[in-house]
């Protein structure tokens, strides 16, 4: 009998020298705990070993799956078939068994007495196999292990969500500080100049009139087109504007109602100014970074929500793997644990969406349509996170496909109106109908009412309910209830 047993560093083939001994021990593991009693029982027969790391990788995921790989195929060819070896071949998976047997002739066999075999075999596999040393051994195997992991998981640097995480999670704070930074620029040169506030709304624009025109009275000397003509967000389209915006600029300087303020304090306005540039273009380097990673990782979560929502997501949840992992109806309230909570506690209705809340297919639906347009597209962000994060190198296909459905699903919604009115109920008989029908009919009996009708009615009920209390008569009473209890008896 021969043993197939694998190492890290190649394939071992093992010959049992007394197979009556390994039928009749009842436990192999404990009788044989050294090297010279497992010597006794079995002696290596051959041994081929691995080239390199990456025939070792291919070799062992061939194990893995069960399938008979060329490294091991030809190792039994020469081992075995040529050799015309009429022993049959002990191994630890079945389903490899039978198709070494099929496709070289080997008879193949499997128990429970074999397994505790290689279990000992497994012990002692350095002191058996004289050609390769502990050390070798053991690095080949922590290499192996390695190489094997990265490729199962398939690792690579753009498949890292830690960084989206960590990015959108910075985005967030420089929005509060260049917010921050922004109204105070404009509170501390407001003292200054404070009809520039009225005519420039952008805060990152109005930071670098501030750093760029200094205090007020340099207005006239400075070339305020060619300054705006530089800006990044400038169109040609858009020259008229920029006159009439120069022209009342010059002119609210001339009659500014603000105080005089010296050179030091419009230096420091001026460096705070400089800062929320900056800031606002380190934004903006990290805004393309997150929608470069976010493609890489999430192709299809970016399609369908942005790169913003989805990183917001991925955060949350803490890792796109634990993303996938969550339902849709999870998806949808993501962000809104408080207010759901809080309407559980008081028995209250729950949030119908969370972050999901600010992707732009939400807000392209009316207000009275966006919680179902909300369970809609957190359905499809679910199927398209799982693409992602399990998928054979995602593109961003499905995400595009699915986007057109919810758009063609806002379109409906909004060509058909309330969809409340259109849906249908279940009625007394077990059957449905449309709710619209029961509006029809309400509407149909409104109109048919008459109200003197209705007063003449309620007019002689009245009067008929006053005859019968005149009319009351307490023995006839007391006769009609006895003769109604004689009848139950």
């Amino acid at each position: 009998m021969l043993i197939l047993y694998e190492t890290p560093v190649g394939y071992c083939l093992f010959k049992v020298l007394d197979e009556e001994k390994l039928r009749s021990t009842e436990n192999i593991v404990t009788s044989i705990d050294n090297s010279e009693a497992l010597s006794q029982l079995v002696e290596l027969h051959d041994f081929s070993k691995f080239q390199n790391v990456n025939e070792a990788v291919e070799s062992t995921q061939k194990l893995i799956q069960s399938e008979l790989g060329d490294k091991l195929k030809n190792f039994l060819q020469e081992s075995v078939v040529d050799k015309k070896l009429k022993d049959s071949l002990a191994i630890c998976d079945l389903k490899l068994g039978s198709k070494i047997q099929d496709k070289l002739g080997i008879k193949c066999i499997y128990d429970k007495q074999l397994q505790q075999l290689m279990k000992s075999i497994r012990s002692q596999i350095t002191s058996i196999v004289g050609d390769v040393s502990p050390n070798e051994m053991r690095t080949m195997s922590r290499g192996l292990s390695h190489s094997l992991s990265r490729h199962k998981l398939k690792f690579s640097p753009e498949k890292v969500d830690t960084m989206v995480v960590q990015a959108i999670s910075l985005l967030s704070d420089m929005e509060k500080e260049l917010n921050i930074y922004s109204m105070r620029v404009k509170e501390w040169y407001g003292w200054h100049f404070p009809e520039l506030v009225d005519l420039i709304d952008d805060h990152i624009l109005y930071s670098r009139i501030v750093n760029f025109v200094g205090v007020r009275n340099n207005i006239p000397k400075l070339d305020l087109k060619e300054f705006f003509q530089n800006l990044d967000t400038y169109e040609e389209g858009n020259e008229e504007d920029v006159n009439d915006t120069i022209e009342q600029i010059r002119s609210v300087a001339k009659v500014s109602m603000g105080t005089e303020i010296s050179e030091d304090d419009i230096m420091n306005i001026q460096y705070l100014a400089s800062q929320v540039v900056s800031m606002a273009e380190g934004r903006q380097q990290l805004l393309d970074y997150l929608k470069n990673r976010m493609t890489a990782i999430a192709p299809n979560l970016t399609s369908l929500v942005g790169e913003i929502v989805g990183a917001k997501l991925i955060a949350k949840a803490g890792s796109l793997i634990s993303l996938a992992k969550h339902p849709a109806s999870t998806i949808q309230i993501l962000g809104a644990e408080k207010a759901l909570f809080r309407a559980l506690k008081t028995d209250h209705d729950t949030p119908k969406y969370g972050l999901i809340y600010h992707a732009s297919l939400v807000g392209q639906a009316t207000p009275k349509n966006r919680g179902r347009i909300s369970r809609i597209l957190a359905a499809k962000c679910a199927l398209a996170i799982r693409v992602d994060s399990l998928g054979e190198d995602p593109d961003n296909s499905l995400g595009i496909r699915v986007r057109e459905i919810v758009e063609r699903k806002v379109r409906q919604f909004e060509e058909r109106g309330d969809y409340h009115t259109n849906r249908k109920v279940r009625n007394s008989q077990g059957g449905f109908r449309n709710q619209n029908i029961d509006e029809e009919m309400r509407n149909k009996f409104k109109s048919a009412y008459n109200e003197e009708n209705d007063f003449d009615m309620r007019r002689n009920n009245s009067k008929r309910d006053y005859q019968n209390r005149n009319n009351y008569n307490d023995d006839n009473d007391n006769n009609f209830k006895k003769r109604r209890f004689n009848n139950r008896k």
